[in-house]
């Protein structure tokens, strides 16, 4: 296949062609995640699901870190890529990888020494703390795994080759699920045995993934490369940073949020989490058509094809509007057997009840969260990141302020009723920035003192 075929096939089937090795792949990862939480729920404990849940929200702060530095990196790389300014694209890709294994290893190393403290910060039932912290505890061994990992996928994608991932994702979601089961059901580790299951596998897809990228890299044309430079960073930065930011501010919104869950109590916590495993497949479409939009629009604003990006956004929004129409209707039909997955046959009333009012409310606004990703994911790859940061940071916000000011007085549900209004202004200010015109002026502006030559 062409390598740059999102700037020249037809932009409907360019965007396939990128995003569903992406959504298949994604949902591996979330499978397998989700796994995770069934096998402790069912056969560990339902305190075991919660102490996996309440952990969640602190991890997801580390892995939206990873991807937001990878979207920084993609970005630039995309761009370089539909220029065919390959010297750039490797200083940029070796460039990131040299720096985010740092960050990683630095971060690694906090978390490890402060996960308890920041777990009793959360509010974490005393009856589930000491499984959460063991659980975080191996999280952050294999830090630096995980982001190479996601830095390397992101750099695949921009690149055009988002079938390499998927093929990793595969094999590390089933040596993930394997692992799971041996560890906590044959030698009964419990929750340390669903962390170590996915360090293990994590970290050998890491290393593949290095001995593949570099053997890609090499098959474009170059001189002098360097393996550390200072403009990139700075490159990669101007874009990686709001990324990050945008990033790990909703992740760290979301710690919040779930310290007002935990505040519930541990069966609350369990149909909570259980919810929101659920949830992360849902949107795993929009994130997917999101990112393709990203490295759609960055390569074709590199190649000088303005109009492409425009036709591409309309498909893109087509596209998550019809997924999310059959995410709606599998929730309204099946929200209490897919929540019982989870449970066991100990489940309680309060933790189903939790859960599947979640999923029941959440089923008809994901919409919206595809409309958000898809402008995001332009604004993002045209490198337009003041707009995109403003408007995540509202999201942020009015989901964080709605679920602690209300839900102490009105119940749990208040969490959720905050969650579609968020996503609902984060669309609408990143849709008038989309409107101004100014994402097609950026990339220019910022390449004027050494222009990209067009693709031809």
């Amino acid at each position: 296949m062409d390598k740059e075929y999102l700037i020249h096939e037809k932009p409907f089937r360019a965007l396939i062609i990128f995003a569903w090795p992406m959504i298949l792949g994604n949902l591996f990862q979330q499978f397998y995640t989700m796994v995770d939480s069934i096998v402790v729920g069912r056969y560990v404990s339902e305190g075991a699901l919660a102490a996996v849940g309440a952990s969640y929200s602190v991890t997801n702060v580390f892995i939206c870190i990873a991807i937001g530095g990878g979207i920084g990196a993609s970005v630039v790389i995309s761009q370089y890529f539909g220029a065919r300014e390959y010297q750039k694209m490797k200083q940029a890709a070796y460039t990131a990888l040299l720096s985010f294994f740092i960050l990683s290893v630095v971060l690694g190393i906090l978390g490890f020494l402060l996960g308890k403290q920041i777990m009793q910060l959360l509010n974490t039932p005393d009856s589930i703390l000491g499984m959460s912290v063991i659980y975080l505890d191996i999280y952050f061994l294999g830090l630096p795994f995980l982001f190479l990992y996601n830095v390397f996928s992101a750099m695949f994608n921009a690149i055009g080759q988002s079938r390499t991932p998927l093929y990793l994702l595969i094999f590390s979601s089933v040596l993930n699920i394997f692992l799971d089961v041996y560890m906590v059901c044959s030698i009964h580790l419990g929750v340390a045995g669903v962390a170590w299951a996915t360090l293990i596998s994590q970290g050998i897809s890491a290393v593949i993934s290095f001995m593949l990228f570099l053997r890609e890299l090499k098959s474009y044309p170059a001189e002098n490369v360097k393996v550390f430079d200072g403009t990139e960073l700075k490159n990669m930065a101007g874009i990686a940073f709001p990324s990050i930011l945008q990033q790990s501010t909703v992740a760290i919104g979301m710690m919040l949020v779930q310290s007002v869950v935990n505040s519930f109590g541990e069966e609350t916590l369990a149909g909570f989490s259980a919810a929101i495993r659920i949830e992360s497949i849902c949107v795993v479409p929009m994130a997917a058509m999101g990112n393709a939009i990203s490295a759609y629009t960055a390569q074709n604003i590199g190649a000088g094809q303005h109009r492409r990006v425009k036709t591409g956004y309309y498909i893109g929004n087509a596209i998550v509007v019809f997924f999310s129409v059959l995410i709606c209707f599998a929730l309204e039909c099946f929200y209490t057997p897919i929540i019982s997955m989870f449970l066991g046959s100990d489940g309680t009333q309060l933790a189903l009840q939790t859960g599947t009012s979640y999923l029941k409310f959440m089923g008809w606004f994901y919409i919206i969260i595809g409309l958000k990703m898809v402008i995001d994911g332009l604004l993002r790859g045209a490198g337009d990141m003041v707009m995109f940061t403003i408007a995540n940071l509202a999201n942020l916000g009015i989901r964080v302020f709605l679920a602690v000011l209300l839900s102490p007085r009105f119940g749990i549900a208040m969490v959720w009723y905050a969650v579609p209004i968020g996503w609902f202004v984060n669309f609408l200010i990143s849709y008038l920035e989309y409107r101004t015109g100014k994402w097609e002026r950026i990339f220019q502006q910022s390449k004027a003192s050494a222009p990209l030559k067009p693709s031809v």
